[in-house]
């Protein structure tokens, strides 16, 4: 019989931009679902990265007034194509890290780029030395900001499959890049079994969980559990290892889409339930 670690402990958050474009909405609902934190992608048809400072000054406001933390900005770096100039993203990044400053979160969501053809990964690995320097510049300016960047397996990128994720984050092998795990995207790849085969790779690197499921038969998005992403084998492994971090929503259970997705409110109230009731089957402490 496995021993829980009674130091794991989860923290709930969730992409806000899929409930409502509106913030008010976005928080409104949180709130109502005893949610405490919030992930930064998007707000008033805006990506995070392009609000201005008053938009920033905005969030945070509205955000303090209904107790809600940001627990990550969920940032499109990276999802670029990997031979344009670097210069962009690396002032894109930078604008992100000014951002998370403002509201108060050092960790920030990106990604590994886009190789030149998308239309078979077969070859990407070809393109995993060049994701690691770029990866590496990027962690370099992480650091001298205190900023933890959390590196996103994703399809279409270099970093889609759990080799190719292990490769990049143990090349780097830095306190300031670490791996979120999101389980849809790796069924999306055709990854069988993801937690299986991809927590000893892995598991060590693991700083922040992603929520959504998927079916391996058409890459259909569903709730936690409901699909072949091992969501509940992954909550094992987090609550075994003494996982003490956050777990934030991103059900796409209306839209999935490439630089977003939507669920509406009872589509994130429905995923939140399945979430939580799958945390209850596996021994897992929501704490706020």
């Amino acid at each position: 019989m496995t021993e829980t670690t009674v130091s794991a402990t989860f923290t709930l958050s969730a992409f806000g931009d899929e409930i409502s474009d509106d913030l008010q909405e976005q928080v409104q609902l949180l709130r109502e679902l005893g949610i405490g934190y919030l992930e930064l992608r998007g707000v008033w048809g805006k990506n995070v990265l392009h609000l201005d400072d008053d938009e920033v000054g905005r969030v945070k406001q509205i955000c303090a007034d209904h107790g809600i933390g940001i627990s990550c900005i969920g940032s499109p770096v990276g999802k670029s194509p990997i031979k344009a100039p670097i210069e962009q993203e690396m002032a894109n990044l930078a604008r992100i890290f000014e951002i998370g400053a403002a509201l108060g979160t050092r960790r920030v969501r990106f990604f590994s780029f886009y190789p030149p053809d998308t239309q078979d990964n077969t070859p990407y690995d070809e393109y995993v030395q060049e994701a690691i320097d770029r990866l590496a510049q990027m962690t370099e300016l992480a650091e001298r900001e205190d900023f933890v960047l959390l590196l996103e397996n994703e399809k279409g990128i270099v970093g889609d499959t759990l080799e190719r994720c292990h490769a990049l984050v143990s090349a780097i092998d830095s306190p300031h890049l670490r791996f979120l795990w999101d389980p849809a995207n790796f069924v999306q790849v055709g990854v069988m079994q993801p937690t299986e085969q991809g927590w000893p790779l892995l598991g060590a690197f693991v700083a922040y969980v992603h929520i959504k499921d998927a079916v391996l038969a058409d890459g259909s998005v569903r709730a936690a559990g409901e699909g072949d992403g091992q969501v509940g084998e992954l909550l094992d492994r987090l609550r075994d290892s003494g996982y003490r971090g956050f777990l934030s929503l991103e059900p796409h259970l209306a839209v999935a889409g490439h630089s977003g997705g939507f669920s509406g409110a009872d589509g994130m109230t429905y995923a939140v339930r399945a979430l939580r009731q799958l945390m209850a089957e596996r021994g897992c402490a929501e704490t706020e």
